[in-house]
C-alpha cells in the first residue's frame, strides 16, 4: 500500500468542508454542519466575520511578511494591545500554540540560568494535560499515546496529579524551576482547576521564587468569558502562552511575560521566521477589536451560563448516557457514562452537528462566540435527536 500525499498521522473522517458561513460549515456536497468544535477552540468568530476577513484582506493586499530583522510597526501595536489587556510587559509572537509552549519552557529556565542557577530547570507539570507536539511539549505531557515512537523524551519535566497542591507541593526540590499549568485541562476533559489549587500554587511560585506557567491555547481569548482564565482565579502568572482563537483562524500565537519573568530572554536568545508577521498581526487585532471588551466578554459568560443550565436539565433525560457537565463560558464538556467518541462520531455523521471527543470520556463543546439563540437552539435540537436515536455499542 502506497502512502497518502498527506502523510497519514490523522484519522479524517468524511466531512469535507469547503466553505464556511457564520457558525456552520458546508461539505463540499452541499451538507451544512453546525459548528460547535470552531476548529478545536480557533474560530472564535465563526467563519464569515466581516472584520477579521477585511482586516486579513487589507493586510494581504498591503504588505505580509518581512522576517524579524526589521521594526515591526504591526506587532508593536498588538503587543501594547495585549500588555495593556493582560497581567504581561512583554510579547514574542509565534505560529502555533506549541511554539508559544516551547518559548514559555524556554522563558522559565532562561529566569533562574540568566542568574547562574543551572541547575534550576524542571518545570512540574501535571497528568493529562496536553501543551503540544513537539519534543518538549510532549516531554511535558505524562500521556504516553503521545510518546510512543519518539523515546527517548526530553528531561526537565516531573508530573503531578492535577489540582493536588500537596503534591505540587511535594514535588518542589532543588531543580524546581516553576509550574507548567493549564488553567482548564481542555484534551484531559474541560477539567477546571480549583481556586485552592491555583492560588495554591501561586504563592508556592512566590515562595520558592518559581515561574508559575500557565497554558491557555484553548482556555484563553475570551473563551471562558474573560479574556484569559487566569482572570477567574484572582491571580496572575509570570509567563502565559495563548494561541487558537487569538488569529480567529489565522495561525498565530504568543508568550507573554512580565519583564521580571522575561529577564533572561535577550538578543539571539530566541527567534522566529514567521512569527509576528504583518498579516498575523492584522488578524490579532481584529480578534481583539472583537472580543477585548466588557461587553463581548458578558455575553459569552452569559451565553455559556444558557447552554449550561439547559445541558444541566437535558442529561437529566439520559441517566445511561450523561453524567455532568463543566467548563466556564463557551468552554463546556459533558462527561459521559460511555465512551464519549462513539457518540461524538454519531451527532457528526447522523445529525451534522460537530463538537470534539476529549480525555475523560468527555464531550466539546467549543462554539463560535459569535452564537445567537438561532445556533443555540439547533444546537439543542441535534443533540437531542442524537441523544435519542444512539445506540451504545456493545463492549467488544
Amino acid at each position: 500500500m502506497s502512502i497518502t500525499p498527506l502523510m497519514p498521522v490523522y484519522p479524517r473522517c468524511g466531512v469535507r468542508p469547503v466553505r464556511g458561513d457564520h457558525c456552520h460549515l458546508i461539505d463540499e456536497d452541499g451538507t451544512r454542519y453546525l459548528d460547535f468544535a470552531s476548529g478545536i477552540a480557533v474560530n472564535l468568530l465563526g467563519h464569515s466575520h466581516d472584520g477579521l476577513i477585511g482586516a486579513i484582506q487589507r493586510q494581504a493586499a498591503t504588505l505580509m511578511h518581512v522576517s524579524n530583522l526589521y521594526g515591526s510597526p504591526q506587532g508593536e501595536a498588538l503587543a501594547e494591545r495585549l500588555v495593556d489587556k493582560t497581567f504581561a510587559d512583554t510579547v514574542f509572537f509565534t505560529n502555533s500554540g506549541a511554539e508559544a509552549v516551547e518559548c514559555a519552557i524556554k522563558t522559565a529556565r532562561a529566569y533562574h540560568q540568566q542568574a547562574g542557577n543551572g541547575e534550576r530547570y524542571e518545570l512540574i507539570t501535571f497528568k493529562n494535560a496536553f501543551h503540544g507536539r513537539t519534543m518538549a511539549t510532549i516531554s511535558a505531557s505524562n500521556q504516553e499515546k503521545m510518546h510512543k515512537g519518539f523515546m527517548p523524551l526530553l528531561g526537565g519535566f516531573k508530573y503531578v496529579d492535577f489540582d493536588d497542591l500537596e503534591g505540587a507541593k511535594a514535588a518542589v526540590g532543588p531543580n524546581t524551576a516553576g509550574f507548567l499549568v493549564e488553567p482548564i485541562q481542555g484534551e484531559g476533559g474541560i477539567r477546571p482547576a480549583s481556586d485552592a489549587f491555583m492560588k495554591g500554587l501561586r504563592a508556592l511560585a512566590d515562595e520558592h521564587d518559581l515561574m508559575l506557567v500557565l497554558d491557555e491555547v484553548q482556555c484563553g481569548v475570551a473563551r471562558t468569558g474573560k479574556l484569559y482564565a487566569y482572570e477567574h482565579y484572582g491571580i496572575e502568572p509570570d509567563i502565559l502562552a495563548t494561541a487558537k482563537g487569538i488569529g480567529g483562524g489565522f495561525p498565530l500565537g504568543a508568550c507573554l511575560a512580565t519583564e521580571n519573568a522575561a529577564r533572561g530572554m535577550g538578543f539571539g536568545t530566541h527567534g522566529s521566521t514567521y512569527g509576528g508577521n504583518p498579516l498575523a498581526m492584522a488578524a490579532g487585532m481584529a480578534v481583539m477589536d472583537a472580543v477585548a471588551n466588557d461587553e463581548f466578554l458578558a455575553e459569552v459568560t452569559v451565553k455559556g451560563e444558557r447552554i449550561r443550565a439547559r445541558l444541566e436539565q437535558f442529561i437529566g433525560n439520559y441517566p445511561d448516557l450523561f453524567e455532568l457537565v463543566r467548563g466556564k463560558g463557551l468552554m463546556l464538556g459533558i462527561k459521559m457514562k460511555v465512551e464519549s467518541r462513539p457518540f461524538f462520531v454519531h451527532l457528526r455523521d447522523n445529525h451534522q452537528l460537530l463538537t470534539v471527543a476529549a480525555g475523560d470520556n468527555t464531550l466539546r463543546v467549543l462554539p463560535p462566540l459569535v452564537i445567537g439563540d438561532a445556533e443555540i437552539d439547533e444546537f439543542f435540537d441535534k443533540l437531542s435527536a442524537g441523544a435519542a436515536d444512539y445506540v451504545i455499542p456493545e463492549a467488544v
